[in-house]
């Protein structure tokens, strides 16, 4: 007796489209993928890629080796009613293919959904080109809104785990210029968690900004994120008056040249001290270097 196969988790693109049965969609047999040899002026891109750049020096490299062993795996298009083809997955051999000089391009010719598309293209370039953080997050949320999905769901359909989709999805509440740092890879997918749980703009800026300009590790992101988050100690009744303001502003100058908390506390005869915060031995390292000078 024959057992029954485990159902496929969606790591591959058959796991997405499989054998598709016709039937179902157009009152036809089933039909399964075919490769052919297909004009290139006649391959649409496709509107669901998610990848908006690709690389012009690694494009130029596969042009290369395509000259030289011609296109290996065939690029995957479906016909459209206009008799010509769009393309749902291989825009990089495309690419490529059209910079060697191709006039033609072995593809299989597949029959899919506009859903079935966008699956597709988003596992192709996750599998193979590793999208950046934020066009994974774009791609995802396309999915949950496009297909309806939940965050299970999709993590069933991708075979990631649901924190892992969560965790992507949460990047789309950055603010524009974190996410800018994330997508030109100025930051990693890790400081971005950091600075997801900092929903104080300022904090959030200043954090931004100190690894930015200063290389902070995720440790050191975390420590900063941790101290700016404690809570401001409020004024109390017979306070001391405010810092007159030649000492608040020499202390927010040497808090932007340190790029560090600094404090100042003065009484009413002129004497006080002058506090400066560090959250790592680098930083106390890096703060007595910025003081020599």
């Amino acid at each position: 007796m024959a057992t029954k196969k485990p159902p496929l988790k969606g790591r591959g693109l058959s796991s997405i489209l499989g054998d598709i049965d016709i039937d179902a969609m157009q009152g036809k047999a089933t039909v399964t993928a075919a490769i052919s040899s297909i004009p290139i002026a006649e391959i649409e891109a496709n509107p669901y890629q998610p990848r908006k750049e690709f690389d012009e020096d690694s494009l130029r490299e596969l042009s290369q080796s395509i000259k030289q062993q011609g296109v290996i795996a065939p690029v995957t298009v479906r016909q459209m009613p206009n008799g010509k083809y769009q393309l749902i997955a291989g825009e990089r051999r495309l690419r490529a293919s059209k910079l060697a000089g191709l006039t033609e391009l072995p593809a299989y010719v597949r029959v899919a959904t506009d859903t079935q598309m966008m699956e597709m293209a988003l596992v192709e370039n996750i599998q193979r080109e590793n999208l950046n953080a934020m066009e994974v997050a774009f791609s995802y949320n396309a999915l949950i809104e496009e297909c309806k999905l939940t965050h299970e769901q999709l993590s069933e359909r991708l075979g990631k785990s649901r924190s892992t989709i969560t965790n992507y999805l949460r990047l789309l509440g950055l603010p524009a210029e974190t996410q800018l740092a994330l997508s030109q890879d100025k930051i990693s997918m890790a400081h971005a968690r950091v600075l997801a749980g900092v929903e104080d703009i300022e904090r959030h800026n200043e954090i931004l900004h100190a690894i930015l300009e200063r290389g902070l590790s995720v440790h050191d992101t975390e420590m900063m994120a941790k101290a700016l988050a404690k809570p401001k100690p409020t004024a109390k009744r017979g306070s001391k008056p405010p810092l007159p303001p030649m000492y608040a502003e020499a202390c927010g100058g040497l808090k932007k040249y340190l790029q560090s908390e600094v404090e100042v506390k003065r009484n009413n005869r002129g004497r006080g001290t002058l506090t400066i915060h560090f959250n790592t031995d680098s930083d106390f390292e890096r703060l007595m270097k910025l003081l020599k000078k």
